[in-house]
C-alpha cells in the first residue's frame, strides 16, 4: 500500500510493537465488584490488546514495551501475556520494595454489565511501573533497529498515565519514524486518567503534540473531540445519533488540520442498553472514505476491548490485505467477536472473522 509505506518483513523481525500499560483485570463475571466473592483473572491494556489481538487472531509477531515490579503479581501478568503469544523481550522489571511503596502492579477491576447496568471500571494503578518510566529508559535503537520492527502502537491511555509518559511515548514515535516504521496512535481518552495532570487542556496539548508523528489515528467520537478539539456534529450526550455525514466532516477537517494521517478510522456505537449496542466502523484512507456493514442491535457479551480489536483488525487489513474497504471490515468484524466473550483480549479466531466480514452468521459450525 503506497500511502502508507509499509517496510517490507523480514526473517525474524516483528510485525509489529507496542507501548501501554499491562494490568491485571479481576473480573467478577456476572456478579458485581462490591458484592462479588471470587474474580477471573485476565490481563489486558488498551495498547497490548492490539498487538495480543494481532499475535492471537491474526498470527503476526508482535512484542510489548511495558514494566512491571518484580513480584507475583507482575510474574502473572507476564505469563498471561506468554500465553497470547506477545513476545516479552522488551519488558522491564523493577525492584520490588515488598509493599509497593515505590512502585506497584496496575489492576483493574471491571464489571460487564448488563441491560441497563452500564459496565463499570475501577481502576487501582497509581505510582505503576510503566507510569514511572522517563525519556533514555527505553533503547529505541534496540527494538526499532535490530528487532526488524515494521509498526508501533501506542496511545492515550499510555499518554495519561503520568507527566512523563506522553514524553516516552513522543520519543518512541521518533525513532520509529527514523527507521521507517509505521505509527498507529489510539485516542483513548479517559478522564479519570488525565484529572489529576491538568485535565482535558493538558490531554489536547499532549495528544496534539503526538499527533504530529501519527500515520495511523484511531478513536471514537469523544476521543477526537476531548483530545484533538474536533467536533462531530449532530451527536448528542448519549451518543444516540451517530451521523456518518458528520463524520465525514470531521475527519476531514482532522486530515487538513494534520496532513500526516494518512489514515483515520473509528468506531460507530450507539449503546442502546449494555448487552446490546449498534456496532460499526469507518475508515478514511488514501483521499478516500470506507464503511463497515453496521451490525444493528449487536448482542454484547463482554464490551471491553472491542475497540482494542478493531484496531488489531484494520492494522492486519492494512498490513496483509492492501484493501481499505477489507481492513474496515475486518476491523468491525474482530471487535464484534470480541465483544462476545469475557476478558479484554480477543478469543475469535482469523476463520471466524473472515467469515464474519464476509457477512457471515451466527449459525452452528460442525
Amino acid at each position: 500500500m503506497d500511502f502508507l509505506e509499509i517496510k517490507p518483513r523480514t526473517s525474524g523481525g516483528l510485525d509489529m510493537v507496542s507501548l501501554g500499560e499491562v494490568m491485571l483485570r479481576l473480573d467478577p463475571g456476572a456478579c458485581r465488584t462490591h458484592t462479588t466473592r471470587s474474580f477471573q483473572a485476565w490481563e489486558g491494556g488498551g495498547e497490548y490488546n492490539v498487538a495480543r489481538g494481532l499475535r492471537r487472531c491474526f498470527g503476526l509477531k508482535t512484542a510489548v514495551v511495558t514494566a512491571f515490579a518484580d513480584n507475583p503479581v507482575g510474574r502473572l501478568v507476564e505469563d498471561l501475556i506468554l500465553q497470547g503469544g506477545v513476545d516479552t523481550r522488551f519488558i522491564q522489571w523493577l525492584e520490588y520494595d515488598g509493599i509497593g511503596r515505590t512502585c506497584r502492579n496496575g489492576l483493574n477491576f471491571t464489571e460487564r454489565g448488563f441491560g441497563v447496568r452500564g459496565a463499570v471500571g475501577c481502576s487501582d494503578r497509581g505510582h505503576t511501573a510503566i507510569s514511572q518510566i522517563r525519556p533514555g529508559q527505553v533503547d529505541w535503537e534496540a527494538v526499532f533497529g535490530e528487532s526488524g520492527v515494521r509498526w508501533l502502537h501506542t496511545g492515550g491511555i499510555f499518554a495519561a498515565l503520568s507527566e512523563s509518559t506522553g514524553a516516552v511515548a513522543l520519543e518512541a514515535m521518533k525513532a520509529a519514524k527514523k527507521h521507517g516504521v509505521i505509527v498507529s496512535y489510539d485516542l483513548n481518552y479517559r478522564p479519570s486518567l488525565w484529572k489529576g495532570i491538568g485535565g482535558r487542556e493538558r490531554a489536547r496539548e499532549v495528544n496534539r503534540g503526538l499527533a504530529e508523528m501519527v500515520d495511523v489515528m484511531l478513536g471514537n467520537e469523544e476521543d477526537f473531540t476531548a483530545c484533538l478539539g474536533f467536533e462531530v456534529a449532530g451527536v448528542d450526550r448519549n451518543l444516540s445519533n451517530l451521523k456518518t455525514e458528520s463524520y465525514r466532516a470531521m475527519i476531514v477537517e482532522a486530515v487538513k488540520t494534520y496532513p500526516n494521517f494518512k489514515v483515520v478510522g473509528t468506531t460507530l456505537r450507539t449503546v442502546k442498553s449494555a448487552s446490546r449496542n449498534d456496532w460499526g466502523a469507518m475508515l478514511y484512507a488514501d483521499g478516500g472514505f470506507y464503511e463497515a456493514a453496521m451490525r444493528e442491535d449487536l448482542e454484547i457479551f463482554d464490551r471491553v476491548g472491542g475497540g482494542d480489536s478493531f484496531a488489531s483488525g484494520l492494522i492486519y487489513g492494512l498490513m496483509e490485505l492492501n484493501d481499505p474497504q477489507a481492513a474496515v471490515e475486518y476491523g468491525a468484524a474482530h471487535g464484534a467477536l470480541a465483544m462476545t466473550t469475557p476478558g479484554d483480549t480477543t478469543m475469535a479466531t482469523k476463520k471466524e472473522v473472515e467469515k464474519l466480514a464476509r457477512g457471515g452468521n451466527a449459525r452452528v459450525d460442525r
